[in-house]
């Protein structure tokens, strides 16, 4: 009888635990989701499944995967999660601010969690007014901060695989050494060109007001110079910013100056094309300030003489010509403002 009954116990448990399934059951909301209302999952070319949102933002489908990360994708928000059959796994974000407030439930949270946490907390310390600021102890301190952080993300999410920390590991040492590269350069170039020494100068660029314009011409006021590219995607970004800041210091003793390197680049090689394209995105996105183009790219006198080999690049010379900042803060940094306060712009 008692061994029956053991029989009927074991049975019983069998049962319920049942099989090992061969998909994972992946659920979760939304919130404010994009009108698409789908949410594609994929692996590069191996995998791809898109999953209908319901009204509400919620979803929820089985997937059979082979395990390991995946990315999803929102309408233009990305995000990644690890996925393994057998597996029930959630997560939940507002789509408005899709990373920063996403948080991952079910099987392989930590790990989940612990991802999205540890490039999160970049954002955190590693700020645009650090990155526009020219305080290398803050800098130092903010890896310091970071690190820290870091290793504290490791022992709040403990459930991680060791392979996966040994990415993120690299992930983090990486990150430290492109911005400690970057700092290092951006000093380099404060060291070469001191403040208050002359600033190279530019003559006779096309302005797209009409006519022409040198750096002399300017001779009496600040001048902000932003060296951009019609191809550059960072120097778009920033558009918004610099238009908002020239509209703050309307009528003040400053003149903003966008200098466009374009010179064929992303128009096949065609010179001509690329002017085109200067003049007609000036028109469509309303560019305001003052839009000149440099006579010979990358190749200009004036873009060689301050050692540029990449943009957006800012500049500050005072209403001597001189130097004030040979590379400033970009418009979206608040260290921008606080550079003209001192100045008492």
């Amino acid at each position: 009888m008692k061994r029956l009954l053991l029989l009927c116990i074991a049975a019983t448990i069998f049962a319920c635990k049942g099989e090992p399934k061969d998909y994972v059951t992946l659920s979760g909301k939304i919130t404010n989701p994009d009108e698409s209302k789908t949410l594609k999952v994929f692996k590069g070319r191996d995998f791809e499944k898109i999953i209908t949102l319901n009204e509400d933002g919620t979803f929820k489908d089985t997937l059979k995967v082979v395990a390991g990360d995946y990315n999803f994708q929102h309408g233009k928000q990305y995000g990644q999660i690890y996925l393994e059959n057998d597996n029930t796994s959630s997560f939940e974000t507002d789509y408005e601010s899709f990373i920063d407030s996403m948080v991952f439930t079910g099987d392989a949270s930590d790990l989940n969690n612990f991802s999205v946490q540890s490039f999160l907390i970049s954002k955190t310390y590693f700020t645009e007014d650090l990155v526009g600021s020219s305080d290398m102890e803050k800098v130092e301190e903010a890896i310091n901060d970071y690190k820290s952080a870091y290793d504290g993300l490791k022992v709040k999410y403990t459930d991680v695989d060791s392979s996966h920390v040994a990415i993120m590991d690299k992930n983090i040492d990486m990150t430290v050494q492109q911005l400690s590269k970057f700092m290092s350069s951006k000093q380099a170039t404060l060291n070469a060109f001191p403040k208050g020494s002359a600033s190279p100068a530019f003559d006779n660029y096309e302005n797209y007001a009409g006519g022409k314009t040198s750096l002399s011409d300017l001779k009496g006021k600040y001048v902000y110079i932003d060296l951009w590219a019609t191809w550059c995607g960072p120097c778009i970004i920033e558009i918004p910013a610099l238009k908002k800041v020239e509209k703050q210091y309307e009528g003040k003793n400053i003149e903003f100056v966008s200098i466009s390197v374009d010179e064929g680049r992303g128009y096949k090689g065609d010179a001509d094309e690329a002017y085109k394209g200067w003049k007609k995105m000036v028109n469509d996105k309303e560019l305001t300030g003052m839009q000149l183009i440099a006579d010979d790219g990358f190749r200009s006198q004036f873009i060689q003489d301050y050692k540029v080999n990449g943009i957006p690049r800012f500049l500050l010379i005072d209403p001597n010509g001189n130097i004030v900042n040979a590379d400033a803060p970009r418009p979206s940094s608040s260290a921008l403002i606080d550079l003209f306060n001192e100045l008492n712009i």
